[in-house]
Order: structure tokens, then sequence, then C-alpha cells
């Protein structure tokens, strides 16, 4: 097998039933060049949403090599190994997510993506432009550990290749809520999960967390305006769907700021899509507005869940229009939350592995990750790892999404350990 070596590079490192953080960092050194380059391979080789047939036919069969029972096709396309220690215990699972994003790449790189997919009909460039290629890569190295010191183990450990974080193709559904319906946190009941994102803009060898909401709600809305069309120069014999819409996009703005305990916790209502009218001179029968909500707790999303349709609705009728509200519109993902408790029982498993100072209680994110879906059927912890490197300005760092994404290749060595070592101490404390 390709990657037998593997098991000789890592034999002659130190077993004992409790691994030691230096034991790890010391296995996650000698593996990080493997690591580096599965990544690169995942970057060259990237795939759009439900479609990472290829990305997963490499992982399953390394997967298969180190012994592990392995299934495929897990909500289409995903992966999902099991380590069986023999001995008794918690069931961890631990989740990395596959899928690029349709973005052409403009890093220049030796391992750069010429690749081409199809994204809801139309052929686009495709790039990990979110860092899933740094995610599955930083999986593979620390089942690879986990796998070569199963002896020092107890239970099972579940590694889940997960597809369509970014979005299932239109008119098809898929990844974490689809795996979860297909029962991926069963069979063996699954205790706990852990699971990390690099990011462009923090330091390489840093890791964020928070306890409770990291990331937000996300919950998308259509709303339409039904008015009555008439010539723009007679105005009076119209019901206008576009200034009752122009009110609808200013009173929704009303919820965050009026409604919504900011000091607590952030919110956002955004309309990014407004279409009516098809001429200068013709008041047109119906305007549509598209937008998104992110809340950072179940109280607030309810609220606005809420607030939206009322707002709509009195606003419409005020004008004599009438309105539609589909919320949510199609997507939904809840509030990715790091369970208080699990947090503070695993803090010190961050700080023994990244070092006191290179841990950041970090502000949450109106960001969203399916994730979520994950933790609202089973405790976990979701972090942040730093892919920027040191020298580089902050101002500098590309987003995330963008075709200047970059995160480096040393970043990954900590993601290694902090899988690798938040297993072992979740298994010990849990015996």
């Amino acid at each position: 097998m390709k990657y037998k070596y593997l098991v000789g590079l890592l034999a002659t490192l130190p077993t004992a039933y409790s691994l030691a953080a230096t034991d790890v960092a010391s296995m996650a050194t000698q593996l990080e060049p493997k690591v580096i380059e599965w990544r690169h391979h995942f970057h060259q080789n990237p795939e759009l949403s439900n479609r990472e047939f290829k990305t997963a036919e490499y992982i399953a069969k390394y997967m298969r090599s180190l012994g592990m029972d392995v299934q495929t096709g897990v909500a289409k396309t995903g992966v999902v190994a099991i380590l069986d220690s023999g001995k008794p215990g918690p069931v961890v699972a631990l989740r990395a997510d596959m899928d690029g994003l349709p973005v052409p790449e403009q890093v220049d790189l030796p391992w750069k993506s010429t690749q081409k997919g199809e994204f809801n009909g139309k052929e686009v460039p495709v790039m990990h432009a979110c860092g899933h290629d740094t995610h599955m890569a930083m999986l593979m190295g620390a089942a690879t550990i986990l796998n070569e010191k199963k002896e020092s183990l107890r239970g099972k450990i579940k590694f889940i290749f997960q597809p369509a974080e970014e979005g299932a193709p239109e008119g098809e559904t898929g990844g974490a809520e689809v795996m979860v319906k297909e029962g991926v946190l069963k069979n063996p009941e699954v205790d706990v999960i852990f699971g990390l994102h690099i990011n462009s803009r923090t330091d390489v060898g840093k890791v964020k967390y928070r306890h409770g909401g990291i990331m937000a709600a996300v919950d998308p809305f259509k709303v339409v305006i039904k008015g009555k069309q008439a010539h723009g120069a007679y105005p009076w014999l119209s019901v206008d769907p576009i200034v009752t819409s122009a009110q609808v996009v200013m009173g929704l703005q009303t919820i965050v700021s009026r409604e919504i305990q900011l000091v607590d916790e952030a919110a956002v209502v955004t309309v990014g899509s407004i279409h009516g009218g098809v001429r200068s001179n013709i008041i047109p029968n119906e305007v549509e507005l598209v937008g998104t909500i992110r809340t950072l707790s179940d109280a607030s999303r309810e609220h606005i869940y809420e607030s939206l349709p009322r707002k709509v609705n009195a606003i419409a009728e005020s004008m004599g229009a009438k309105a539609e509200v589909t919320l949510p519109l199609d997507y939904s993902y809840p509030v990715t939350f790091n369970e208080p408790s699990l947090m503070d029982t695993m803090l010190p498993t961050l700080v023994k592995t990244a070092g006191q100072e290179n841990v950041i209680n970090t502000k949450a994110t109106t960001g969203a990750e399916d994730f979520s879906f994950f933790q609202k059927e089973v405790p976990g912890l979701y972090l942040f790892v730093g892919g920027k490197p040191k020298d580089t300005p902050m101002s500098d760092a590309p987003a995330h999404h963008t075709p200047e994404f970059y995160v480096d290749d040393s970043g990954m060595k900590l993601g290694v350990e902090l899988l690798t070592n938040l297993t072992i101490d979740y298994m010990k404390l849990n015996k």
C-alpha cells in the first residue's frame, strides 16, 4: 500500500496508556510532510458540493489502508471510518468538510487549482477557497496517529468526512443535516464531536475558542410584495410594490436596532437581492426581496421569525399591498454552539497543546457552519485554527471565499495535534 511506510515512521515513537502532548507533537512533526502532501493533492483537485466523488475515493482508500471499517456514500459522497480500540469507552467523532467553491483561484502556487465544475447548470472554476483541503488533511493526520496508538485508547472514534458544507446544489439536499438524518451519529452512538476550521486571518500556531454560540444560525428568507401595475406617469392608479418594498427594507432594520438586546449578542437581517419592474415608466405588479437572518441564540432567532413577517405584512397592508413571506427560504442552519461545560472540560487540552499564550477566547462570528447540526444531537466543540503566516500583516490577509484566499501549510500541524489530544483527553476523562 502507498501509505504503509507511515506505520514504520510512527512505530518508533512513545507508547503509553495516556499519550503525552509532547508525544503527539513529536508524531505530528514527523507526519507533517505527508499531511502537507495530502493538502496539496486536495487543493489541486477540488470538487463542488455533493460532487466530491474522487475526493471521497482518495480518503476512503487511505482510511482502509489503516485497517479501519470504512463506509462510503453517506449523504451522497461522505466517508465515515471507525477506529475501534477493542476496549470499552466513549465514542468520539471528529469531522472535516470536503467541498470546494465555485471560485477562480488567483494565488500563484505550484499546487494551484485549475479545475472546472458545474454549478446550477453553468461551468465554473473550482477552488478550495475556505480551507476544507486543510481540514481533510488534518483529520487524516489525526487518524494516522490515533490508529497507530490505538492500544493507548479506550472506546471508538468516528472520522466523519462530510460533503456539501457550503450548501447543496439547487434542487438537492446535503451536508451535515443529511448525515445526521442518515444516522451518522448512531451505530455506535456518538458521545461527543469535535471539529475545527482553519482561519486565514489568525496567526499560525494560535487556536480560538468560545463558550456558547461561536457561529451564527442562518435563515434565508424571501418576501414577495404584490401591488397593482400602472403607468409611471399616473402613480395614483397603482399600488406601488417598489415604494412598499423600500419601506419594508427600512422596517426590517429596526428588528435588530430596536428589538434585539445587542449588548448580549449580535444579530443581522440583510436584504441582499431586490427584483421588480422592467421599464422606467411602468410601476410593476410585484417585487421580490431575498435576504438572510443571522442570530447567535435560539431566543433571538425565534424573535426574528415572529417579527419579520409581522412587520412585512403590516407595512404592506398600510400601503394597500399584499405580501407573501417564505421563512426559511431553503436551507437553514442552527447556531454553532459550544456546550459550555464541555468547553470548560477541554480547555486545558487546548492550553497544553498550543500554549497558554496561543489560546484565544474569541468573539462570535455571524458566519454560519452546518457543524451545528451535529451539535444539536450531541455535545460538541468547534474551534478556529490559525493559517495566516506570522510575517503577513493582517491588512494583507485574504478573506475566505475569495480568489485570493490562502492559508499556510504550517498551520495544519496544530490542527492535527488538537484533534488527537481532544480525543485522547476526552477518552481519559470518560472511561
